[in-house]
């Protein structure tokens, strides 16, 4: 399948949305766009006449209950193989944190055997076609919920090393461990524009700019989808559209108010980009946008049709499949969790349920019959996810024909990661050669997160939120400290969490491995007023280097951390400093090559400013930049930094 380009070279500007759909029918053709011309026109690619004709021919003979249910999508902890047959379901998921039989050591073969239970289910038509099933998954830094699957630098890291063919690879790699599991469809990438730094979600993306998060939509799927018919191919998902990055006040699930001029220039670069390489599903987001400065309210765009058809369909051509976020549609003025014809109205085909799946599709049926939404749009939404599955391939063999299902070692890219870790850390400050370390050096590590897998690797991985981990749970790994240990020598490296009781100049040099717990989603926000400072939010750390600062011996400190950090008490009493991000399970040893012998040096540079000030939250009027995006120290361009400012940091913010 060859995408096709768009008529305007336009990669920057893009879309926008107005207000919710009411409980009525709604008119087959889409409102008009307040403002249609800010949204570039997209060429629509031809479709495939005979393949039309074959979905058409589909749809005729399916019942309104089997077309319900190929628009229903449960998770794998709430529903069986049986029941997927008998509600002629078209599509399941796994959440965060959900595993084959709720086996979280489940290995490779375990989510295949399950993955064909799924697949084997009959799905069939009242005129005798079986339906594939396809099963979508959270693989947004390699497959995380997979025990033993190497997981990459979250996406914050990846934008820092600028590298397209490193994302495109990641891609590669991840659709790989997907095949091998049985699953045929990833919900990435997040092609979000990150804007405030409170926001939770702050690590799933690339970049405040969103020139690079276009180039990094479009190799990420190109590495996931391929051709869409090899065994290590899969479905691609841009997400979540639109705006989720620019809300304010980084709120995440809240309200955007951006004008429709920055929304189109900002927040939808990445949609345009990942439609014309070609991106099969879009999913919703769970934001609202309220353009205050023109008046208009557009309200949950789950629920709008201006955006979701008005702009992606009609603007942007996409043909593809919508599906919503989890629960997505009880966020709609009027809805529940089971109940949303708004939401399928406003232009939504495959609606994920992962509980109250039985009574939406109830609720559904009785929608249509009642003549609160249109038959024609039920026939929309199947077509769109029939035609999904067959450009994909799932109709011609099933997703266990890939040569690499069910083995554990095609789930394994320790290497890839290793080399994503060194491009995607950023030194900020390396004051009197502190680094590199020389191989051989006796060295004291300090810091909880020197040996946390969990601290490293964030949210999304193995759970939702990251949490509830061990280091043996991941099933492989390495972490600061057992890297060092393997480098310079078990003998030549002593651990000691907060560096009470260790005289530090008995050391070549101390390595203080800092970092924020895991977190995902609003669970990860810090919310307005309160101060977005790492010390605060993790006083243990801040006493650890203490402990250990101007004792005798260089400190190099490591920070883990999902958003840019104000950290300039840390960075004062640090001799040289790194910027971590959340480099995933290879983040020791990919660390480790750039501290130890000097022969791999730091490429990475910062894909978001770095914050100067405790309530610098971005890059707006009145923000304090410590590290404009783009700085990045390395051993052969190297700078003093100095002490950095200590500007008091208040109780609570004030704007």
């Amino acid at each position: 399948m060859t995408p096709v380009k768009a008529k305007l070279g336009l990669a920057l500007l893009l879309l926008a949305g107005c207000a919710s759909a009411p409980l009525a029918p709604v008119a087959a053709p889409s409102p008009t766009v307040a403002e249609a011309g800010a949204w570039p026109q997209r060429t629509a690619r031809p479709l495939d006449a005979a393949m039309e004709r074959r979905i058409a021919g589909i749809v005729a003979g399916m019942s309104l209950e089997q077309k319900v249910g190929q628009m229903t999508q449960p998770d794998i902890r709430n529903i069986t193989a049986q029941e997927v047959s008998q509600y002629h379901i078209g599509s399941v998921l796994n959440g965060g944190g959900a595993w084959p039989n709720n086996n979280k050591a489940a290995p490779v073969s375990e989510w295949a055997d399950q993955a064909v239970a799924y697949t084997q289910a009959r799905v069939a038509t009242n005129g005798g076609v079986v339906i594939p099933v396809i099963w979508g998954t959270d693989a947004v830094h390699g497959h995380n919920n997979v025990r033993g699957a190497t997981l990459f630098p979250h996406n914050i890291g990846l934008g820092a090393a600028n590298d397209p063919d490193l994302i495109r690879r990641i891609g590669r790699a991840t659709a790989q461990q997907v095949r091998a599991t049985g699953i045929t469809w990833v919900f990435a990438p997040t092609v979000a524009v990150g804007q405030n730094r409170r926001w939770g979600r702050s690590y799933e993306s690339y970049s405040s700019d969103p020139a690079l998060v276009s180039r990094y939509a479009t190799a990420m799927v190109e590495g996931l989808q391929g051709d869409l018919r090899g065994g290590d191919d899969v479905v691609a998902t841009a997400k979540h559209f639109l705006g989720d990055g620019g809300t304010f006040n980084g709120v995440d699930q809240g309200e955007n108010r951006a004008n429709e001029a920055d929304m189109a220039r900002t927040h939808a670069a990445g949609y345009y980009a990942a439609l014309d390489a070609g991106v099969e599903t879009v999913m919703a987001t769970y934001n609202s946008w309220n353009d205050q400065s023109e008046g208009r309210d557009y309200g949950k765009l789950h629920g709008s049709r201006d955006v979701l058809t008005g702009i992606l369909r009609d603007r942007m051509a996409f043909d593809g499949l919508l599906v919503s976020d989890w629960n997505g549609i009880e966020q709609v003025a009027g809805c529940r969790k089971d109940h949303c014809p708004q939401a399928i109205n406003a232009g939504l085909d495959l609606i994920m349920v992962p509980e109250d799946w039985k009574a939406f599709i109830t609720n559904t049926v009785a929608d249509v019959n009642e003549g609160r939404i249109p038959m024609a749009r039920i026939d929309e939404a199947v077509t769109r996810i029939l035609r999904t599955k067959i450009r994909t391939g799932l109709f011609d063999q099933p997703a266990s024909a890939s040569p690499f299902n069910g083995r554990q070692d095609a789930v394994q890219f320790r290497d890839l990661a290793r080399e994503a870790v060194r491009k995607s850390v950023v030194l900020l400050k390396n004051e009197n050669a502190a680094l590199p370390l020389r191989a051989g050096a006796k060295v004291l590590v300090v810091g909880a997160s020197a040996d946390s897998l969990s601290n490293q690797s964030g949210g999304w991985s193995l759970t939702w939120q990251g949490t509830e981990n061990t280091n043996e749970q991941f099933g492989g790994g390495s972490t600061v400290l057992s890297a060092l240990r393997e480098t310079l020598g078990a003998d030549n490296v002593v651990f000691s969490v907060d560096g009470a009781g260790v005289d530090p100049s008995q050391f070549s040099a101390v390595i203080a491995v800092l970092g924020e717990t895991p977190y995902a989603e609003y669970n990860g926000d810090v919310r307005f007023p309160t101060p977005v400072q790492h010390s605060v939010q993790h006083p243990a750390d801040l006493a650890a280097l203490r402990a250990v600062s101007g004792k005798g011996a260089p400190v190099i400190t490591v920070l883990y951390s999902g958003r840019p950090s104000y950290a300039n008490d840390l960075i004062n009493l640090s001799d040289a400093f790194v910027a971590g991000f959340l480099p995933g399970t290879e983040g020791g040893a990919g660390l480790a090559d750039l501290l130890i012998g000097g022969r791999n040096d730091f490429t990475g540079r910062l894909s978001f400013v770095w914050p100067g000030s405790a309530c610098s939250t971005g890059e707006g009027e009145g923000q304090v930049i410590q590290f404009p995006r783009g700085y990045g120290l390395s051993y052969r361009q190297s700078r003093p930094v100095g002490q950095l400012p200590l500007p008091a940091t208040p109780a609570t913010c004030q704007n």
